[in-house]
């Protein structure tokens, strides 16, 4: 009770809400970050990288349908709303070793050769895995990966969403995780199968939109809506959108969350092989109100903004991935937590309009942080350069002989059809 009064004390001085509305769904701010290592060795720890990285959320350059990002207090509630807005890849709050420049001869003048190519560029252009051993390399949101396998478009509890993007690879670990949830889940009766969004690029590596994540091969974005029980055709993958969770900032909408949901996350959270999991601080709160408080799994489970269409899974670093850096354990993770955020917040959207202009008026101006340049290939670790170098894995043919069609529609379903 006493940390519940200080931090309502503090919000009602004015001095905590401008975090509180960063945390707001929509806010569209950047998540808390901890520092990078400059380039991951076996031996490099991660110092208490324990929050989330920023930009993990699904899409901030995606071009399918929008119905605009719900407002802080007026949220969209539709069954498809547009896919919230994230960070953009180079928001990373890392902060890039200077890159060595070569002394120029004299009197010769500087040209855009001699600028550093995006590592984004490199990697984005790469359509095939490399043909290596399976590794994750580097820390989530600097590294790369090398032996990466695809993810098929369909199997028999899943379907891969955003074909176009290419972003059904991942660490062979990440891939059976993704299929025995989807299996598993079903089997159970908790979900009718999963709609997968990104996973990361053939090579892993910064992304060219929507991700400072994703980099090694070890993040899955979830949407929180069912699969259908037919077929999505490829049109269907790109211009469907996920399904919001949320009835308002503070709450969840029963009529699409609902038990099978807090299901599906608890299974995900409870596997040994699962880092954490980054929700919607909205769902969070939903999650310790079901299970009736803190549990061994909710402590796997991070308040991140946005998060409301799907959640983000995050897996350790798997055996054999020298050089890469897990990032350790997850902090503010507890109920009580959850709830100090949900009174928090919900003092703020009751104050009239007029008080929080007066209070946003006397805050202290906020300096505006430039955008950070894009991470070059020098500043990865050396192992992304044989990666990127390395010859294609089995073509596209090969991978798509893999896929498994999803079983077909009850009878009296497609005899309605």
């Amino acid at each position: 009770m006493c940390a519940v009064r200080r931090n309502l004390s503090l919000l009602m001085s004015g001095v905590i809400m401008p975090a509180v509305l960063a945390m707001i769904v929509g806010a569209g701010s950047a998540q808390a970050e901890t520092p990078v290592p400059p380039v991951a060795t076996a031996a490099a720890p991660h110092p208490a990288a324990s929050e989330p990285v920023a930009g993990d959320d699904e899409t901030s350059t995606d071009k399918a349908p929008a119905t605009g990002e719900p407002a802080a207090e007026a949220p969209a509630v539709g069954r498809f709303a547009a896919p919230v807005a994230e960070p953009a890849a180079s928001a990373s709050t890392v902060a890039p070793a200077s890159e060595p420049k070569a002394k120029p001869a004299a009197g010769a003048k500087k040209t855009a050769a001699e600028k550093p190519v995006p590592a984004k560029d490199l990697f984005g252009a790469k359509q095939e895995a490399a043909a290596l051993a399976p590794r994750a390399i580097g820390f989530y949101s600097r590294g790369c990966l090398a032996g990466a396998k695809a993810l098929p478009i369909d199997g028999p509890a899943w379907q891969a969403m955003r074909l176009s993007r290419n972003r059904n690879w991942g660490h062979p670990a990440l891939i059976a995780l993704v299929e025995r949830l989807a299996v598993e889940a079903k089997e159970a009766g908790d979900w009718p199968g999963l709609l997968v969004g990104d996973l990361t690029q053939p090579r892993g590596g910064p992304m060219t939109s929507g991700h400072a994540s994703h980099q090694v091969g070890l993040d899955a974005d979830i949407w929180l809506t069912p699969m259908p029980d037919r077929r999505l055709t490829e049109r269907e993958r790109e211009d469907l959108s996920a399904t919001s969770m949320l009835a308002s900032a503070l709450d969840v909408d029963p009529k699409v969350f609902t038990a099978k949901t807090v299901a599906l996350i608890k299974r995900a959270a409870s596997m040994p092989e699962v880092d954490r999991v980054g929700v919607n601080p909205a769902i969070k709160v939903a999650l310790c109100r079901a299970a009736g408080g803190d549990q061994p799994w909710l402590a796997k489970v991070q308040s991140w903004p946005g998060h409301h269409f799907h959640m983000h899974i995050r897996m350790k670093c798997p055996a054999g991935s020298v050089g890469c850096v897990n990032q350790g354990e997850p902090t503010g993770t507890s109920c009580a937590a959850a709830e100090i955020w949900y009174a928090n917040t919900k003092a703020w959207i009751e104050l009239p309009a007029e008080e929080k202009r007066k209070r946003q008026a006397a805050a202290k101006p906020v300096k505006p942080v430039p955008p950070k340049p894009p991470l070059t290939l020098a500043e990865l670790p050396e192992a992304c350069r044989e990666v990127l170098a390395a010859g294609p894995s089995p073509s596209a043919a090969a991978i798509a002989a893999e896929i498994v069609p999803p079983a077909p529609a009850p009878a009296a379903r497609a005899a309605a059809q």
